[in-house]
């Protein structure tokens, strides 16, 4: 059990770690106030539950977001946060902040996210309830200067896939003809992202990002969870954020499941006068820009391992190239890509795995 004197010594070897449980006791007033980890992201950001006198002889719980300005400035957090709690989307609230040290005292919204709870039973109506969350998102107007989902940003995110997950990760050597195969297929992609309704994207809706409001917590939204993560939001393609949710990062549906949802999205976002396409294009939008996140995130989590240290991303990579494998056979623009994925990168993905077996 951590207790005042572990946390000094622990602090002792750790300036940032001394001077984060400084700030809390300091903006708790409780001088015996011990941060402990309650979660990390794949970003520089850390999340620590501290337990604090409310006043009246119980405890009450909340979290200190430490975002150490040298690496990640709080400040686009808590400019979007702002944007989305005045669109009705319920995001945590912020109890104090130290926007030059980093440090965000935040109300503690329990320990689960969707991803810990969700499960073939309860995923219909989670989902319905992430709709609305999303809904309500997307139906902010982006300001002006916020960053558009532009042909840059999209192409840099593809080339973490040849880079980092080609490259770093499986040590291949691109030929011209590669990387024209490559460029071809990015284009596409690209091109179909730029052709989509442009809405407020949040850019990783997904479970993980979630959070079932407990009952019993002040503000509790009666329909739709918690939205963390967000950030990152820019303006970009209508279709990218439901795709997020169904193809998620960390767990699969059946791809039948997955159609219902996009489906229920599609007639909410209708009826809610969001400017989705007719259906069967909203369908091979959100299949396409599917494709592109699933190559950069095969991408990014490479990176993870080679540059931020942070190999267990690596294990869920064979799940995105189970969607690309479900989607890429139906588009002839794509039939490079996928020539090059069978052909190249899963031998050379067969031949990395024998030799750590060896």
């Amino acid at each position: 059990m951590s207790t005042p004197e572990a946390a000094q010594n622990s602090n002792a070897h750790d300036p940032r770690a001394a001077a984060r449980t400084a700030w809390t006791r300091q903006v708790l007033g409780d001088p015996d106030a011990v941060p402990v980890r309650a979660s990390t992201d794949a970003g520089f950001r850390s999340y620590w539950r501290v337990h604090t006198p409310d006043g009246s002889g119980l405890l009450k719980s909340v979290i200190v977001m430490d975002s150490p300005p040298d690496k990640e400035d709080v400040r686009p957090w808590l400019r979007i946060r702002a944007l989305l709690e005045s669109g009705g989307v319920r995001v945590p609230g912020v109890l104090a902040q130290d926007v030059d040290a980093g440090f965000l005292l935040l109300e503690d919204l329990g320990a689960d996210t969707y991803l810990n709870v969700i499960d073939s039973g309860n995923a219909d109506m989670l989902f319905d309830q992430a709709i609305s969350q999303l809904l309500k998102l997307q139906t902010i107007t982006p300001p002006d200067d916020i960053a558009d989902y532009n042909e840059a940003m999209l192409a840099r995110e593809l080339r973490l896939f040849d880079e980092w997950f080609c490259g770093h990760h499986l040590g291949m050597n691109l030929d011209r003809e590669d990387l024209q195969t490559l460029e071809d297929a990015y284009q596409f992609l690209i091109h179909c992202a730029l052709a989509q309704p442009q809405v407020l994207v949040h850019r990783d809706f997904m479970p993980r990002n979630l959070m079932p409001v407990q009952a019993g917590l002040a503000d509790v939204a009666q329909d739709g969870p918690a939205v963390l993560d967000f950030q990152d939001a820019v303006r970009g393609p209508i279709a990218y954020d439901p795709i997020s949710l169904f193809k998620d990062a960390f767990l699969s549906w059946p791809p039948q499941r997955v159609t219902i949802w996009l489906e229920l999205y599609h007639t909410r976002a209708t009826a809610a006068g969001l400017p989705v396409p007719p259906l069967a294009q909203f369908m091979g939008d959100a299949e396409l820009i599917g494709v592109q996140r699933h190559l950069k995130v095969i991408g990014i989590f490479a990176r993870l391992q080679h540059r931020d240290n942070k190999p267990k991303y690596l294990a869920d990579v064979p799940r995105f190239f189970g969607y690309l494998d479900e989607v890429l056979p139906h588009y002839p623009q794509l039939q490079g890509l996928q020539r090059f994925i069978e052909h190249k990168v899963k031998p050379a993905i067969k031949q990395l795995q024998a030799v750590a077996q060896a």
